[in-house]
């Protein structure tokens, strides 16, 4: 199994003589599977079917399915039959709304025989509507291989643009570690030429002690050591064979929360830049993978 994005789009089309079928798929990201499936009313029978066909090809993702019947030849000797029953129903249900609302409700003809349940079909279209499960259902199968084909796809581009990011931060980090002694350095030359300029005498224990606090305050070596294994831990991820996105998602925040303490430890403007460069690398990893399933 490749690593796969959640946003896809699949369509695909099948002629069986006297119908066409059409399969329209389109997939966003989501934390579960949230299924929501279109169908023509004869065949909506078939519903928990076609579901359990979609559970077991995709794991996450909010997924719209729409399925279109065309009748491109009619057979003119095919019986059409009205179930009276539904519509003195819904003549029923106009008059009594008419009553509560004391407005006009009406149904044209043609929006009677639209109405779910009105048109009866025959024994033997029964058994065509039999048939046009099983060829909707084929069809599904393979409209939903192309939607996977494709997250497929989006996914390989995303592992490339994440792989891309955790370079460049690599290479941050490692600029932070190596200017760590130099900033130290920096600070211990602020605080003496302070005390140089204020002409004070200081107890040379006291301040070196002090000096040693501050330098330790503003460690950030253990922030960026975790950074460095976040790092390593998206590599391994990457390579897995199963879905990854809510790992990936646990990993960004772990990246976040380093980059932010490193911040708040900064204490020179190039260690401040760096920061702020490492949170707008995360955050753009970050969206690309809640797209990943």
């Amino acid at each position: 199994m490749m690593i796969r994005s959640m946003t896809a789009f699949s369509r695909k089309g099948e002629n069986l003589g006297d119908t066409d079928i059409t399969w329209e798929i389109r997939s966003v990201n989501h934390r579960h599977l949230d299924i929501s499936l279109h169908l023509p009313d004869r065949l909506s029978s078939y519903e928990h079917k076609l579901k359990e066909l979609i559970q077991k090809k995709l794991g996450r993702g909010r997924v719209d399915l729409k399925l279109t019947l065309h009748v491109v030849n009619i057979n003119e000797d095919e019986d059409i039959s009205i179930n009276e029953a539904k519509v003195k129903s819904l003549l029923n249900a106009c008059g009594q709304l008419k009553l509560l609302t004391h407005k006009s409700a009406t149904l044209s003809a043609m929006e009677i025989l639209q109405w779910p349940g009105v048109m009866e079909q025959s024994q033997a279209n029964s058994k065509s509507d039999k048939v046009l499960f099983e060829s909707s259902y084929l069809l599904l199968e393979s409209t939903l291989d192309g939607l996977i084909t494709m997250r497929e796809t989006e996914g390989a581009r995303l592992v490339e643009m994440i792989k891309s990011r955790c370079e460049t931060i690599v290479k941050i980090v490692d600029s932070v570690k190596k200017r760590r002694d130099e900033v130290v350095q920096a600070l211990r030359e602020k605080v003496m030429n302070k005390i140089s300029e204020l002409d004070l005498e200081v107890d040379e224990n006291r301040l070196e002690q002090e000096l040693v606090y501050h330098a330790q305050r503003l460690d950030v070596d253990e922030e960026l050591d975790r950074m460095g294994a976040h790092i390593e831990e998206i590599y391994e991820v990457l390579k897995r064979k199963e879905p990854i996105g809510r790992r990936l998602d646990f990993l960004m925040q772990e990246l976040n929360r380093e980059a932010n303490t490193l911040a708040s430890k900064s204490n020179d403007t190039q260690t401040t830049k760096s920061a702020v460069e490492l949170k707008v690398l995360i955050e753009q990893m970050r969206e690309q993978c809640l797209n990943i399933e």
